[in-house]
């Protein structure tokens, strides 16, 4: 798997620029309980790699789940969409024996959540983060 560049590149420094102009002028609208929706699509105990309500392993292991929250609530309109990356930190993921994992399940997670934007940005040329 490809890292993520530790410098940001001219489309990610224009992304950012798009969206401090956005909150700027109006109301962004983000996404709402990723956790919740995530759960509401019955993951199994195997999807979770037995590390049940781990779910940031979905990033790895059914990105398709992950992929379709995003995708929810871009279609309702939202501008903006979280990571699903909440307990991606040495805490949360050192309760399940991962901690060594923060990287990779954040990378996977930020990628899932950057693509989706990409595609519905794709669409009508508005701009989504």
């Amino acid at each position: 798997m490809a890292s993520l560049p530790l410098t940001p590149s001219a489309d990610s420094r224009t992304r950012v620029s798009a969206l401090r102009e956005a909150l700027a002028t109006r109301v962004v609208v983000a996404d709402g309980a990723m956790g919740t929706m995530l759960q509401a699509q019955d993951p199994t105990l195997e999807d979770f790699e037995n590390l049940e309500g781990c779910n940031e392993i979905l990033n790895l292991t059914r990105p398709d789940i992950v992929r379709s929250v995003h995708s929810e609530y871009f279609g309702a309109g939202v501008d903006c969409v979280e990571t699903n990356t909440f307990g991606a930190n040495l805490t949360a993921l050192g309760e399940y024996d991962i901690a060594e994992r923060v990287l990779e399940l954040s990378e996977a997670g930020a990628r899932i959540a950057r693509e989706t934007a990409d595609e519905f940005t794709g669409r009508d040329g508005r701009p989504r983060w």
